[in-house]
């Protein structure tokens, strides 16, 4: 009946005025069975993701607006796919008791808000009622539980399809010509006319030269993100370091120290504890990686299929 009333609401646009034609049109985006997806419940949707495409692509407009479009876009599915799961579960006669509903919101209130207090405060300042946040945690129990039972409990990935993804992907597992890296940063300000912060690394070399400990006098003077750490990088390829440092710690041998490089920003000291050759990573390293990349796209491909079907059985129209 909801369904007829809503074609009807819809008919009636087509016979209506230019202008009450557009606004009508303009407020549905998808009807899916008896629910209707807005074009402002889109928008609410992809909300969140748009202020960091903004600063992304803040001065590329034309590829700003194309991921907008896909956001959109992407967004109008997922709310799809919301209604088609909240239908059929509804049509398919599951049972759920609200006792579990009420278990769930119990436990949401104690790991995210405390107590009932503030969970009624934060709702009141977001502008929802306590019956609205109940049906959201209703829909988003039963989605995550069909989810499960349709996706998450059938996928298997079996050792023959890593070894196998291994093999054909074997660029995707080299890695480049590494050095194990401490590294020293002082940064050079505006004012040292005077070469105070040169002078200052040319000590701290000569203090290592003489025995001090690298790790203990980067983690004394390092301004370095990593000083807390001992002025350690780990193991890292040449792309990731600036050209002027690359060029000097990939000439290093294992154990070998740089003197004070000098770039405009700052000064710098290293010290390249290891070196290893370009080679590619054996399947024990990179088996954990590749289950889960697999398991990422089977899931991805059985849910496509799972809403496929849901859909065939559905009635689902855009505007």
């Amino acid at each position: 009946m909801r369904l007829f009333c809503i074609l009807l609401m819809v008919g009636t646009i087509f016979s209506s005025d230019v202008r009450g034609r557009a606004e009508l049109v303009n407020g549905i985006a998808v009807i899916v069975n008896d629910a209707i997806v807005t074009y402002q419940d889109v928008k609410e949707s992809v909300a969140p993701g748009l202020e960091l495409l903004m600063r992304q692509y803040r001065t590329q407009p034309q590829v700003l607006e194309q991921k907008v479009n896909e956001a959109e876009r992407d967004g109008t599915e997922q709310l799809v796919e919301r209604q088609l799961i909240l239908h059929d579960f509804k049509t398919a006669g599951y049972n759920l008791p609200e006792s579990i509903i009420d278990d769930e919101i119990q436990d949401r209130i104690r790991a995210r808000y405390g107590d009932r207090m503030t969970l009624t405060k934060t709702l009141q300042a977001q502008g929802i009622t306590y019956e609205t946040f109940r049906q959201q945690v209703r829909e988003q129990f039963i989605i995550s539980v069909l989810r499960s039972k349709n996706i998450s409990s059938a996928v298997i990935i079996s050792p023959h399809k890593i070894e196998t993804h291994y093999v054909q992907h074997q660029d995707d597992f080299k890695v480049e010509d590494q050095v194990k890296l401490r590294m020293i940063v002082l940064n050079r300000a505006s004012s040292d006319d005077a070469g105070t912060t040169k002078k200052l690394a040319q000590e701290i070399l000569a203090k290592i030269e003489e025995g001090a400990s690298f790790a203990e006098m980067a983690t004394i003077h390092s301004e370095g993100s990593q000083s807390k750490q001992g002025g350690d990088w780990g193991w890292v390829e040449r792309s990731v370091l600036r050209k002027e440092i690359a060029d000097v710690a990939f000439q290093l041998k294992a154990g070998q120290r740089s003197g004070v490089i000098e770039t405009p920003e700052a000064y710098y000291i290293m010290l390249v504890e290891d070196r290893r050759p370009s080679h590619t990573k054996s399947l024990g390293e990179v088996r954990e990686e590749i289950e889960k990349a697999l398991l990422v796209q089977e899931r991805a491909r059985l849910q496509k299929k799972w809403i496929e079907r849901l859909k065939n059985k559905s009635f689902v129209r855009y505007f």
